[in-house]
């Protein structure tokens, strides 16, 4: 394999192990091993590394090497440790998906709006609204607004795909951090009218803040998540002492 970034190896990786290459509860290849693989540095393999040990994807165990952790799950699971689409959730999970969008507008902030969302009041943002269809069933109602003083442009047919695609890709937009709040609250109209709810009642409610290369708040979305099929997973490691009895 050529010469690769240190992102590049870890999505190889990563790949590989979802895949079963590397099944759980084996060791990945040694340092050396991968280092002869892709061509590059210790280092380079290293940073790899560390982002899947960070990700919950293997762990580092002292004179034997570093052993995956990852098993594939029953149910979609969204990991709250780090930020990823939709859509890279849906692939990374082999799931079918498909996204349809029911409302595109712009408009500006009212008081209740920027109190929820971060925004400052009247401020100029792009409001969206999307359906998650997973497997045929209608499954997560997205509400997002996006800062239109950052996110310049925006269309209906991006956000079809991948919102966060077109940002990194077309705007040259950097995301980097997300603060996130879960609730469980009982379905609303709109959650009746558009998802498939059935006999449920309620929903696992996710807000999200995201701020880009700046630290500017550019993102606010209120996902809410159909309790049949979704499960939220994140992965903790305790550090220090041992802790007193």
């Amino acid at each position: 394999m050529p010469r690769s970034k240190f992102g590049d190896i870890y999505r190889d990786l990563k790949y590989r192990i979802e895949s079963g290459e590397y099944p759980y509860q084996s060791l990945v290849p040694s340092e050396n091993t991968l280092v002869a693989v892709y061509g590059c540095s210790r280092n380079t393999v290293r940073r790899a590394l560390a982002g899947l040990i960070e990700a919950g994807y293997v762990q580092a165990i002292q004179g034997k090497g570093v052993r995956v952790l990852y098993r594939p799950a029953a149910r979609t699971p969204f990991t709250l440790g780090r930020m990823e689409s939709f859509c890279e959730t849906a692939r990374r999970c082999r799931t079918d998906y498909q996204t349809k969008v029911v409302h595109f507008s712009m408009t500006q902030t009212d008081g209740a709006l920027a109190a929820a969302s971060g925004f400052p009041p009247g401020a100029d943002v792009y409001h969206v609204e999307r359906v998650r269809i997973i497997d045929g069933r209608a499954m997560v109602l997205e509400v997002s607004y996006f800062l239109r003083s950052v996110v310049t442009t925006l269309t209906p047919e991006a956000a079809e795909q991948s919102i966060y695609a077109y940002l990194e890709r077309e705007l040259d937009i950097q995301i980097m951090t997300s603060k996130r709040t879960i609730t469980v609250e009982h379905a609303s109209p709109a959650d009746r009218l558009y998802l498939d709810m059935g006999s449920y009642d309620c929903l696992a409610v996710v807000s999200n803040q995201a701020f880009n290369a700046d630290g500017i708040l550019f993102e606010y979305t209120v996902s809410h998540y159909h309790p049949e099929y979704f499960r939220f997973q994140d992965t903790a490691s305790r550090r220090g002492k041992k802790a007193e009895q």
